[in-house]
């Protein structure tokens, strides 16, 4: 049942499937497989893997589960980084905060799961909103390259403003929505391990500089009106 969850939600190596699908699909269809479907593995877990179990069993495969959302924290993260085109980017940090999400739900405190549930809410919001808006940019310019874009406050001073509130909520900026929910599942860490928390950590950090970079690289900078000719 983990591996079918992992499969939907999804959790690394079971991931393959979601850049791919994040960049054939419509603006529209990502905005649904990001906001919803992507939080029915999550809720399957919640709803139907936990209960069905007994708390031996699931305290005997939590090392293993714990190992493959750390994994996939610093990999999405990782991976996220060296993206260029946008949806790519935006569905690798997915990946690293639903592990980061599922990492809540195998604590098996009541603050981790309060967590994964308002984790998985607040980035239904956020990434919905950047799949928006990048479906803006492509329908506009007509690519989705990074290296294409730069300086655009200068000409979308409200597009960028909405950017930077999804991005800074998708990371969990103090003050967004985001935050409080990292800060509980990281709480429910420390109480099973503190040990975790550094590698955790490392991942949240890289998953942050992913999308600042992309951010910045957006905003600022010199307006590259090469690619502005399609308009």
């Amino acid at each position: 049942m983990f591996i079918a969850f992992a499969v939907k939600i999804p959790l690394f190596p079971f991931h393959l499937w979601l850049p791919y699908a994040h960049v054939e699909a419509s603006t529209a269809t990502s905005i649904i497989l990001a906001a919803l479907m992507l939080k029915l593995g999550g809720y399957g877990m919640l709803k139907f893997m936990l209960p069905l179990f007994n708390l031996e069993t699931h305290l005997f495969f939590r090392p293993l589960a714990l190992f493959v959302c750390v994994l996939g924290t610093i990999y999405g993260g990782l991976a996220a980084l060296r993206q260029i085109d946008l949806k790519r980017q935006v569905a690798f940090s997915s990946i690293a905060h639903m592990s980061f999400a599922t990492i809540g739900v195998f604590t098996f405190t009541e603050i981790g799961a309060k967590g994964a549930v308002y984790l998985m809410l607040s980035h239904g919001l956020s990434s919905a909103a950047l799949f928006y808006l990048i479906g803006v940019l492509s329908d506009r310019y007509h690519t989705r390259s990074i290296l294409a874009y730069g300086g655009l406050l200068s000409t979308m001073p409200m597009f960028c403003f909405f950017l930077l509130v999804a991005s800074l909520t998708n990371v969990g900026f103090p003050g967004t929505s985001g935050f409080l929910p990292e800060l509980f599942v990281l709480v429910s860490v420390v109480s099973i391990s503190p040990f975790l928390l550094f590698p955790i950590l490392f991942g949240m950090f890289l998953t942050t500089a992913s999308t600042l970079i992309a951010l910045l690289r957006l905003m600022f900078g010199h307006l590259k009106t090469y690619y502005m000719k399609s308009t």
